[in-house]
């Protein structure tokens, strides 16, 4: 680390420097549960461990409020990997994506590339804005209409939300990405088919895993697919499989324990605290700090120019040439303030901020308390 680097005194600092958009902040009341006897290092397919999954599904089934006859689902592998479920598992012959970011993207790709579908509609947006399907997308042209309508709840690498509502007529699913909100923001999931995350960012827990909500349609659809005759789907990739596994409350390779057993704490946690709609105040009132802050900065102004489009969770802070954000970054680094830096892909002189439900207001206050004292020194 640089030495011409200037260090916020330790009073400014937060008492808790993490700050990143995934993995986030564990508590330390999270880190506690990992000593618990005869829990990691067993088989997932015994007890303690199928107990914590079931305690997992269950905290989700409360938080979120889920209708009769909806699934809580767990699989190996992250958001990534349920692109590719999803792919293979819930898009009949066409889909339709909002795209407005990195995340977003990926998806669009995934079902671009499947040779067993048809050219996907795509809606887009530049980075900073959001993209709003219709469910009207593809009428005008001479393809099936889209049995799916894929869109995420949120942007992670912009920190810009879009609203969540059903899209498309009957027969049609409506597919979520809500990886870094689910847990920080008020959400209808009947509005949704399937509302998937994964646990690294509000839930406060590592990788390794994705968590799809999945209405009594996507279930149906996934088992449809399933026997398909003209679809071969690979065992890792199978949704039907994975809905299996998880009613014995399980997943079909061995998961990170320690994943699943910090989920388990921060849901307990949430729950205890008020559930969804207190999990979405302390985030929106740590964002608040920010989103004010940077609005009344003569250096500094949010990304996302909409304010209804902003992010409870993930604040994007844009600067004027005269501050090198870069270098900001790496001061704030260097005091052991941590995981600040833009999404690399965006290349905008910027920082990004995680607000989750764990980061309380106090340690916000440190942080703008913090980069207020090195602007004029860096």
């Amino acid at each position: 680390m640089s030495t011409d680097l200037p260090l916020v005194p330790r009073e400014l600092r937060p008492l808790d420097g993490r700050f990143g958009c995934g993995p986030s902040r564990i508590r330390a009341d999270q880190m506690e549960v990992l000593g618990t006897p005869l829990l990691m290092g067993t088989s997932h397919r015994q007890a303690p461990v199928r107990s914590v999954v079931r305690s997992v599904r269950e905290g989700l089934a409360s938080l979120f409020d889920l209708p009769q006859g909806w699934a809580v689902v767990l699989g190996n592998g992250g958001t990534t990997a349920f692109w590719a479920v999803a792919t293979a598992c819930l898009v009949d012959k066409r889909a339709a994506h909002a795209s407005f970011g990195e995340f977003g993207h990926k998806f669009v790709t995934e079902t671009t590339t499947a040779p067993f579908l048809l050219p996907p509609v795509v809606v887009e947006a530049p980075p900073g804005e959001v993209a709003l399907l219709t469910g009207d997308e593809g009428d005008a042209d001479d393809l099936p209409a889209p049995d799916v309508f894929a869109h995420p709840h949120h942007e992670t690498s912009t920190g810009a939300v879009s609203p969540v509502r059903r899209l498309g007529g009957e027969g049609a699913l409506t597919l979520v990405d809500a990886t870094s909100i689910a847990g920080g923001a008020p959400v209808d999931v009947s509005q949704t088919d399937a509302y998937y995350f994964a646990p690294q960012k509000c839930f406060g827990s590592e990788g390794g895993l994705w968590v799809a909500l999945l209405s009594p349609a996507a279930q149906d659809r996934a088992r449809h697919l399933h026997t398909a005759p003209d679809r071969w789907v690979p065992q890792f990739l199978d949704l039907s499989i994975a809905m299996d596994n998880s009613s014995k409350d399980q997943t079909l390779n061995t998961p990170a324990v320690a994943t699943l057993a910090l989920m388990e704490r921060q849901l307990a946690w949430m729950l205890d605290c008020g559930g969804l709609d207190a999990m979405a105040a302390r985030s929106r009132a740590a964002s608040d700090l920010i989103y004010r802050w940077a609005e009344s900065s003569d250096v500094a102004s949010p990304f996302v120019a909409n304010p209804s489009w902003r992010s409870p969770v993930v604040v994007t802070v844009d600067f004027s040439t005269q501050v090198d954000a870069a270098r900001l970054a790496r001061a704030l680094r260097a005091s052991g303030i941590v995981d600040v830096e833009p999404y690399r892909k965006l290349g905008r002189n910027q920082l990004r901020i995680a607000t989750f439900p764990s980061t309380p207001t106090s340690d916000v206050e440190a942080l703008l308390a913090s980069i207020d004292w090195l602007l004029p020194r860096i």
